[in-house]
């Protein structure tokens, strides 16, 4: 797989802490000031310091010189609808501000087209929103990952009043996610923080199995005392594949069936069954699946929940395969597929027919299955000359 994005958020998250990793890890900021001026959206300027702080990072922030005129959600989302960012940019950054505007909807109880953004700040959000997005799609990440989220305590002063934190429509955006607890009573999880993070992370917990090739520190304005206020972004490459196993020696044999099923509809790309002894002299079953990283959790579970194991082993796995075509060609008078095989240069190693139409066509000629396979087979080596 590609790069693999992990937020740890030991601190908290924030808009602009984001952005600021994004830009310590190798997001040009001269990149996204230009593509944020694709934006029509005035009355700002971004602010970098990276001097201030013991552990090098970015701080990110947004001077507003002048709110829009209109700062309510569909004006928003209008404005990056209209925009000139390039596609992937818009629905991501639509899809985060949907997400955080349903979040004020449901907390203060008004619909969606009502919703104004008092506490987050219209240009604040959206420039930390439209920023992150154009961030994301300059990495290009195959995966998006995040530790869980702290769970505080305290209470913060916002336009409603006094609130505690997390604030309402944080902890709206905080559902379904894993949270930790911590002793700092500030908020250090914020609502245009929490939204981007619940969009775009596919899971929230331990680092995926990785190599760290960039780490990036992005730094909140808020200076919190004994705690540093940032939030650290690794990068690096996952492993293509893992291999996920288990041995089973107390389960009904017809039930490796539906296992097989389910282990290849929850992503798995290879699965095989191995005879193995096992303790006290018992004969068991070792179940193997080659799994993308991605569907590790989905595998695992279908594991767990479908046989009798109470446990599985996974390592990262390599592993090389050849670029495959399918061609059909004349054997007997009948039509056979064959499976090709080709390296890297395109040399054509295996040529290899379809079992179930050699089967197929020796049902309907009355030939012997076995005369027809070794034609079919002569026909594939005239493929892989050719």
């Amino acid at each position: 797989m590609g790069s693999i994005a992990y937020f740890d958020c030991f601190s908290g998250v924030a808009g602009d802490m984001i952005l600021g990793a994004l830009v310590d890890a190798g997001l040009p900021l001269a990149k996204l000031t230009r593509e944020l001026e694709r934006l029509p959206l005035s009355g700002y300027r971004l602010v970098r310091d990276r001097t201030r702080r013991d552990v090098r990072g970015v701080n990110l922030h947004v001077e507003v010189q002048r709110e829009p005129k209109h700062s309510g959600y569909t004006d928003l989302d209008a404005m990056i609808a209209r925009s000139r960012l390039q596609k992937p940019v818009i629905e991501m950054a639509r899809a985060i501000l949907e997400r955080l505007a349903k979040a004020e909807a449901r907390v203060h109880g008004v619909r969606l087209d009502r919703v104004h953004f008092h506490e987050v700040g219209a240009v604040d959000s959206l420039v930390d929103i439209v920023g992150s997005a154009i961030g994301f799609h300059h990495f290009g990440f195959s995966a998006v990952h995040a530790s869980p989220l702290p769970m505080n305590r305290g209470q913060v002063r916002c336009a409603h009043g006094q609130m505690p934190v997390p604030a309402p429509a944080t902890m709206e955006l905080m559902k379904g996610v894993p949270l930790e607890p911590t002793k700092v009573r500030e908020e250090i999880v914020t609502p245009t923080g929490a939204a981007i993070l619940a969009t775009v992370a596919e899971q929230f917990g331990e680092c995926p199995l990785q190599v760290v090739k960039k780490v990036g520190y992005g730094y909140g304005d808020k200076v919190i005392p004994g705690l540093p206020n940032a939030l650290r972004l690794m990068i690096g490459e996952g492993f293509p594949v893992l291999c996920v196993q288990a041995t089973i020696d107390d389960m009904n044999p017809e039930l490796y069936d539906g296992v097989l099923d389910a282990l290849f509809a929850a992503g798995a790309v290879d699965v095989d069954l191995a005879a193995v002894q096992m303790k006290k002299n018992r004969p068991g079953i070792k179940l193997s699946a080659l799994v993308p990283w991605e569907h590790k959790d989905a595998v695992i579970a279908v594991f767990l929940r479908e046989t009798s194991t109470f446990g599985v082993r996974y390592w990262p796995a390599e592993r090389k395969v050849l670029t495959r075509t399918i061609e059909t060609r004349t054997v007997h008078k009948g039509k056979v597929r064959f499976k090709l095989g080709f390296d890297a240069d395109g040399t054509c190693l295996k040529a290899v027919p379809e079992y179930a139409d050699v089967k197929k066509l020796a049902q309907k000629s009355k030939r012997p299955l076995i005369d027809l396979y070794h034609e079919a087979f002569a026909e594939g080596r005239k493929l892989i000359r050719s």
